[in-house]
């Protein structure tokens, strides 16, 4: 108990020194299966660029970086000639590929066929390797961090020819709190997104507001203000928001699991939907499904507590590494299944 304490205030200090600066050396990229590096393509999407191999590759150069993110991509073993794309986020200090392969994201890319991208923090941006979720600056359409995201997407799709109907993004704790962020910046390039130990969008300011809304969800406030947060952070105009999947333990002491609630309603707000769920189930022992529907009776909003689980991402079965525990759930399989995948 004591050393699993430890952990999770190392993961709540990581949150916090985030806005500090840094002066380190960029990190290499590593993890499991590396081939060498994309070169920038000098016609992206052209018939005579051919497909990258297997194996996940470090992309140079992919367009507009204002957040100073690196890139790598995965192609599945088989895909089709319009492939999905999901975009994965990493917690505080994860390495990138590792937590893909652990939470089963690399899996079920080759047995889905759908390419990975996984944008990758610095410590030269943060001490943590946090991707900075409570800082305006990089999460608004057009600026930082998520606008170098949003170009890693525009070069996938261009370069792979991945369908730009059909762009999911998942992030873990700061990742999931910034794949929030980029649903609210740019719901005109993702068709849905989930979020695991995640806050909603503009809940803080600044490393200071970031460690309250960890310890304590806040700021109180209505539904409409809370979607009035995000509209803030995209364009003037939404033809449709994403779908949402939100995950949370109802043990953790790293992320206030009130923060999903608020995340849900959030979002529920930007559809146009009641703030209590349409549905509720129970699939297992500790496991609750809450469900919001839109008129046509898709599910648009979805939460999953998860009553005795920590800080982490659920899996099914295996053994607890790098903040993916094993609690009888495999997220990642439900979030694909929500997102239609």
């Amino acid at each position: 108990m004591l050393r699993r304490a430890a952990r999770l205030a190392t993961a709540l200090a990581q949150e916090v020194v985030a806005t500090l600066p840094a002066v380190l050396p960029a990190e290499p990229a590593q993890g499991p299966g590396f081939a060498e590096p994309v070169p920038p393509a000098s016609a992206p999407g052209a018939p005579n660029q051919p497909w990258p191999g297997p194996g996940w590759q470090r992309v140079e150069a992919f367009g507009d970086n204002p957040g100073q993110l690196r890139m790598l991509w995965r192609v599945p073993r088989q895909h089709g000639d319009a492939p999905p794309l999901v975009v994965l986020l990493h917690g505080c200090g994860q390495d990138a590929p590792a937590f893909a392969e652990q939470s089963g994201w690399t899996e079920l890319s080759d047995a889905r066929g759908f390419v990975l991208l996984l944008p990758e923090q610095t410590g030269a941006n943060n001490h943590g390797r946090c991707f900075n979720w409570f800082q305006t600056r990089q999460t608004r359409r057009g600026a930082g961090e998520a606008d170098s995201v949003r170009a890693m997407v525009d070069h996938a799709v261009a370069r792979l020819g991945c369908d730009p109907r059909r762009v999911f993004v998942a992030g873990l704790s700061a990742g999931g709190a910034m794949a929030a962020c980029l649903l609210a910046a740019y719901p005109d390039r993702f068709a849905g997104g989930a979020a695991v130990a995640g806050l909603p969008v503009g809940c803080a300011e600044g490393g200071g507001q970031a460690m309250m809304r960890m310890m304590q969800a806040g700021p109180a406030r209505s539904p409409a203000e809370w979607a009035d947060a995000a509209r803030a952070h995209g364009p003037a105009q939404v033809a449709a928001w994403p779908r949402l999947s939100v995950w949370q333990g109802g043990a953790d002491h790293t992320v206030n699991p009130a923060n999903a609630d608020a995340l849900a309603a959030q979002f529920a707000t930007l559809h146009g939907l009641h703030a209590a769920p349409d549905e509720e189930n129970s699939p297992d022992t500790g496991l609750r499904r809450r469900v919001w529907r839109d008129a046509g009776g898709t599910a648009a909003i979805e939460h999953w507590s998860l009553a005795r689980m920590g800080h982490g991402y659920p899996m099914r079965s295996g053994r607890e590494q790098n903040w993916v525990l094993p609690v009888g759930v495999q997220a990642s399989e439900e979030i694909a299944r929500f997102w239609g995948l």
